[in-house]
């Protein structure tokens, strides 16, 4: 059983896994300093913690997380909620992250962050990605099964011997434990793992099955250690990517330019300060392969769930209007894309913690269904108003929610979302969630 949880603990690490991954970690050890500790541990419970739990849940519930949310919210919401979200995985977040990733590792250290030849790299990068999502095939598939477990491996490699040269300690710009945990809580919705989890759930469960299982019990059982396995692999890589850039040095100049990205700053240099130039320029190669079968993949996805969803439009339409889309946001630069991500994620990812919370407890407890709808919505509207306070700097609004447990911090909707589950316990018209399947 163990081998076996083990074995698809690799296989989920592979699916997940991507370069965008792992500037984020990096970053945050950087700017933590001495809150290194609990700034990582915010980070690893969202980044990991969510993200694996929410998988975990996917491969166990009938028909994937569109037919729970149609059941207990709305089907309206549920294309709603999955469209914004295959969205934000898609053309206008992780697929132009992964080549302004490419680029600000693998191409910039030699030409620099000018726009010029950002253009031209994107240009080419997606004209070959558009080219392979037009004819998917499983050549691509096979190309990320070899080339994920390589990058993987040499980023270990950086990351052990980084930490063994590597002895600057930060001054960091977190002033508490407290506000280092809420900041590396946040930066953990950067990473996109648990919105992927929603959509890719159906596609790891098929994986999945292919290991064969007695029964339902034995799959359950498989499963935990699964959560288990792949959360000590994620946990263990941002964890050493964090105390990487806990030690590393960055000029003023570079921290003060707007254009570098801190994380794949990080990566780059490190790279080149232990292995030289032959070290960075093969660091840069594995991350442009690496993200390419990622972008193609994404694109690959986001269109056949788009043409499922919306068959007003062919396939071929939709790679070109989701490649066209992903190559503009890429030359807005990594930081800006980033920085857009922001506030979309700190609505998506609320709503999304609700569901996972209201779909467990369901198994085990009987909840009215219009409690559960009342629970999702209200979340979805004031995270909605949290981040616009936030985002637009509304006194009145961010006034409000200091008044509640969490609100100075940015999880103000916790408050909501408690409040919407007590009524889905109150209010009649309860249903009972199917059991888990297999």
């Amino acid at each position: 059983m163990i081998k076996k949880g083990f074995l698809i603990g690799l296989l989920l690490f592979g699916i997940f896994f991507g370069a965008g991954n792992l500037i984020f970690p990096a970053e945050l050890g950087f700017r933590a300093g001495e809150n290194f500790y609990p700034a990582i541990l915010g980070f690893v419970l969202s980044g990991v913690g969510i993200a694996i739990i929410t998988l975990v849940l996917g491969t166990m519930v009938k028909g994937g997380y569109k037919n729970e949310i149609s059941i207990k919210v709305d089907p309206k919401f549920a294309t709603s909620y999955l469209t914004m979200l295959y969205l934000a995985i898609g053309p206008f977040f992780a697929i132009p992250r992964t080549a302004g990733t490419s680029f600000s590792i693998g191409i910039a250290p030699v030409t620099g962050n000018g726009r010029l030849p950002l253009f031209i790299f994107s240009a080419i990068y997606f004209l070959f990605a558009y080219l392979i999502a037009i004819n998917p095939s499983k050549l691509m598939d096979r190309v990320g099964k070899i080339l994920t477990p390589m990058f993987a491996m040499l980023i270990v490699i950086l990351i052990v011997i980084g930490n063994m040269n590597f002895h600057v300690l930060n001054q960091g710009e977190m002033s508490t434990a407290m506000s280092a945990l809420k900041t590396g809580f946040l930066e953990g919705y950067n990473t996109l793992d648990a919105l992927a989890a929603v959509s890719f759930c159906l596609i790891a469960t098929s994986s999945i099955k292919t290991f064969g299982f007695s029964s339902k019990k034995e799959y359950i059982k498989i499963m935990t250690v699964v959560g288990i396995v792949t959360a000590i692999f994620f946990s263990t890589l941002y964890i050493g990517l964090g105390a990487l850039g806990n030690k590393f040095s960055i000029p003023a100049d570079v921290l003060a330019d707007p254009d570098i990205n801190i994380g794949t700053y990080i990566l780059s240099k490190s790279s080149y300060e232990l292995f030289g130039s032959f070290g960075q320029v093969f660091l840069g190669a594995m991350t442009i392969l690496t993200c390419f079968t990622t972008t193609a993949g994404l694109i690959v996805v986001v269109s056949e769930y788009f043409v499922e969803t919306f068959p007003k439009f062919k396939y071929k339409t939709y790679v070109n209007i989701f490649t066209l889309i992903g190559f503009a946001m890429s030359n807005f630069g990594l930081n800006t894309i980033i920085k857009i991500s922001v506030p979309v994620l700190r609505i998506l990812y609320p709503i999304t913690i609700v569901i996972v919370a209201i779909i467990i407890l369901n198994k085990f407890v009987r909840l009215s269904k219009s409690g559960m709808a009342i629970a999702v919505i209200l979340t979805t509207v004031f995270s909605g108003i949290e981040v616009m306070g936030s985002v637009l700097k509304v006194k009145s609004i961010n006034s409000v929610m200091t008044l509640f447990i969490g609100g100075d911090s940015g999880f103000f909707w916790m408050n909501i979302a408690v409040l919407g589950i007590v009524l889905s316990l109150l209010m009649k018209d309860k249903i009972k969630g199917d059991s888990f399947e297999i």
